[in-house]
């Protein structure tokens, strides 16, 4: 049975448990930050397909979610400098949501305890 397309009230609910969190506005959409730094938002690009999330992950990281779950995980050339992986929202399950958005906040938390 098809599962119902996660949106950006589901990232909210999910972050929502991690520690220092904050919800804020960037480029006139939501997005999620730790301690002032990115932790996800809505791909606004128009490379980014729609329906997409950005989320802040290592790059190495971001290479081993595509290639274990191409289908979901994803980087058009605009995002591929960057420390980022686009999320396709219509084919992520909610556990690997959930996963993803752990592995941002490490890397976003750990920023700001490293920056203190």
């Amino acid at each position: 049975m098809p599962h119902k397309p996660l949106d950006f009230d589901d990232v909210r609910e999910l972050a929502g448990d991690l520690p220092g969190v904050e919800h804020a506005q960037g480029r006139g959409a939501p997005c999620l930050k730790v301690h002032g730094k990115l932790l996800t938002c809505p791909a606004l690009h128009e490379s980014a397909e729609p329906h997409s999330l950005v989320v802040k992950i290592a790059h190495e990281q971001r290479a081993k979610l595509m290639i274990e779950d191409p289908d979901v995980y994803y980087v058009t050339e605009h995002y591929v400098d960057y420390p980022t992986v686009l999320v396709r929202m219509a084919r992520i399950r909610r556990a690997a949501l959930r996963d993803v958005l752990n592995l941002a906040w490490q890397l976003a938390y750990g920023d700001a305890a490293r920056r203190k």
